[in-house]
């Protein structure tokens, strides 16, 4: 009789060891970061319109650095502010613009008539639509058109780096 008392506890404890072993657990992954999308928005000026011409192509080949996508406008800062019926150089504009072609950041290009005839200024800002600011600006007076459109690659590429 003790042999069949001890047995069964053998069978109990054989059959508790020999249980099914648990899954491993499922390696932890990191959900992909979210891309940044950059839109180039070309410049315009009726008053410069070579510089204009060279200052968007510049923008348009621009490496910015943390963008994932970009995707070039065919229309320019203006019609794209009328688009969203806001004119202004704002930050709530910018907001607007950004998310209306669902953005992270714009990188565009302002020409102005400078002080002196033939003078211009030109601004290029890389706007982060998220933190609704600016990321980075430079703004250089130019003495002629020609003297814009030559320097239009440093100015650009001092914003996107």
């Amino acid at each position: 009789m003790k042999f069949l008392q001890m047995s069964g506890r053998l069978a109990v404890i054989s059959t508790m060891a020999c249980g099914h072993a648990r899954p491993a657990p499922a390696p932890t992954t990191l959900p992909p970061a979210p891309s940044v999308r950059l839109a180039v928005i070309p410049a315009d000026s009726d008053a410069f319109p070579g510089a204009a011409r060279a200052i968007s192509a510049q923008l348009a080949t621009a490496k910015v650095r943390g963008a994932d996508e970009t995707q070039v406008s065919k229309v320019s800062l203006e019609v794209v502010q009328l688009s969203v019926e806001c004119v202004e150089a704002t930050s709530a504009c910018y907001d607007a613009i950004g998310r209306s072609m669902a953005v992270n950041r714009l990188l565009f290009a302002r020409i102005d008539s400078g002080a002196i005839k033939r003078q211009l200024t030109v601004t290029v800002t890389l706007y982060d639509v998220d933190a609704r600011t600016a990321m980075r600006t430079a703004t250089k007076l130019f003495t002629s058109e020609d003297e814009a459109a030559s320097g239009a690659a440093a100015l650009v590429d001092e914003v996107a780096q």
